[in-house]
């Protein structure tokens, strides 16, 4: 499982499970292919776009917790 944090990067977390770019731009944050993208943390990128961090991240670590449950 893929525990998000707002200190990973934006490109961490997109390696981390890739459907996180879907929350991202769920959230508005739709420059994923910016420049900052590999050194820009969730909370940086964020807070940039007038956007709680908590709320992100929670969205993310929901998504990892949906690969976890097991299939009826």
């Amino acid at each position: 499982m893929a525990i998000f944090t707002k200190e990973m990067s934006i490109l961490e977390a997109l390696q981390a499970d890739p459907r996180a770019r879907d929350v991202f731009n769920a959230h508005g944050l739709g420059c994923l292919g910016c420049m900052g993208l590999s050194q820009e943390s969730i909370e940086e990128g964020a807070r940039m776009h007038g956007i709680d961090p908590d709320v992100i991240v929670a969205d993310l670590n929901r998504l990892a917790c949906l690969e976890e449950q097991p299939a009826e």
